[in-house]
């Protein structure tokens, strides 16, 4: 946790921060308010390419958030840089080709904060990309899950502190 804060930062992070990470942004965010935990968390999310950047979230993740009453309003693509490694917590790839070309721009992982958000959960693998699959229904379901075990993982740790509930 970012103790000069007091607030756990995470950063999830996909290809074109289109479709994946803002969907696992905007989940998460869901979950931490309504565990009324807003004051312990800072998500936001980025991509490790810059085909997208500047671009809104793609339709099918509004579309199928939307279903779920969460907003993606407001969010653009942005591309993740060497210096976001300071500045976050937890810095989570939707996949393994994520999570290598993480490593390369932020120039590795010295404190262990990269790994892929399903990591966190009892079936450990990639988010398939609904760009190519069309599908963001199962996306969406293991965002949940990833989000899920990412959050349990947080409020077990002693670090979490005055936030666990």
């Amino acid at each position: 946790m970012n103790r000069e804060r007091d607030i756990t930062r995470i950063l999830m992070v996909c290809h074109g921060n289109i479709c994946r990470s803002p969907m696992a942004e905007f989940v998460m965010k869901d979950m931490i308010e309504k565990k009324h935990l807003e004051e312990c968390f800072y998500v936001a999310s980025a991509a490790t390419s810059a085909e997208e950047i500047g671009n809104p979230v793609h339709y099918g993740t509004r579309k199928k958030l939307r279903e779920q009453g969460i907003s993606t309003d407001g969010k653009y693509a942005v591309l993740l840089t060497r210096k976001d490694y300071g500045k976050y917590d937890y810095l989570i790839g939707m996949e393994q080709r994520n999570v290598t070309n993480m490593l390369k721009i932020l120039g590795g992982d010295q404190e262990g904060k990269v790994r892929r958000l399903l990591d966190f959960g009892a079936d450990p693998r990639d988010i398939a990309d609904p760009w190519y699959t069309g599908d963001f229904d199962i996306t969406y379901d293991d965002v949940c899950e990833g989000c899920k075990a990412l959050l349990a993982h947080i409020l077990n740790q002693e670090s979490a502190g005055g936030c666990r509930k």
